[in-house]
């Protein structure tokens, strides 16, 4: 079964994070920062890996904390869900649009991170969300999930447009990256023989 939770705890927040890879979609989350959510709850549900995350964090300072933590705390769980990554597909695109915005992601499950971020915002806030924390949480989730994730926004006008489409973007690619392939269920995707990193 390629599950795993994964705990987390600093001065900052406490985070608990729990990933299914072969789920339906489902979720619960809950981590105080209401924009978030939604981007977590699109992320399950386009992705279909059963996600459960909850965040107690230090708010009254910034949303910064809580959502870097979570990055970190579901990068893990995927990393450590996925083992030694035997029969995954690894690669995965997505060229997904949301009405004028159209936003790019590209991903080798590779367990060498790496993030190649090109997206720029009309304005800083989504609500009460600070749009840089988008880069923030894809950055803590790609390094953490040992994945080369290369996301492009090619042209959009509305904040919440542009940040929703990379979330679904990334929950595509990943539902493709992390199927495993009926011709090789039992091989790593790797003439190394690994993706240990």
């Amino acid at each position: 079964m390629r599950k795993a939770t994964i705990s987390r705890k600093t001065t900052e927040t406490e985070v608990s994070a729990t990933v299914n890879l072969d789920g339906t979609g489902s979720y619960a989350i809950k981590t105080g920062v209401g924009f978030f959510d939604h981007m977590m709850e699109q992320l399950a549900r386009h992705s279909l890996i059963d996600i459960t995350l909850e965040a107690k964090g230090d708010l009254h300072i910034d949303d910064h904390h809580t959502v870097e933590d979570c990055g970190i705390a579901l990068g893990q769980a995927i990393a450590e869900a996925l083992g030694d990554r035997k029969g995954i597909r690894r690669y995965a695109s997505c060229d997904l649009p949301m009405d004028e915005t159209l936003t790019r992601v590209a991903i080798d499950v590779s367990g060498r991170p790496f993030l190649v971020f090109k997206c720029e915002y009309p304005r800083h806030k989504i609500g009460t969300f600070d749009t840089e924390l988008v880069r923030e949480w894809f950055q803590a989730f790609a390094m953490n999930a040992g994945i080369t994730l290369h996301l492009e926004t090619a042209y959009g006008l509305n904040a919440h447009h542009i940040a929703e489409s990379s979330f679904k973007a990334l929950a595509r690619s990943l539902r493709d990256a992390l199927e495993i392939d009926p011709r090789q269920p039992n091989r790593i995707p790797s003439t190394k023989g690994s993706l240990a990193g």
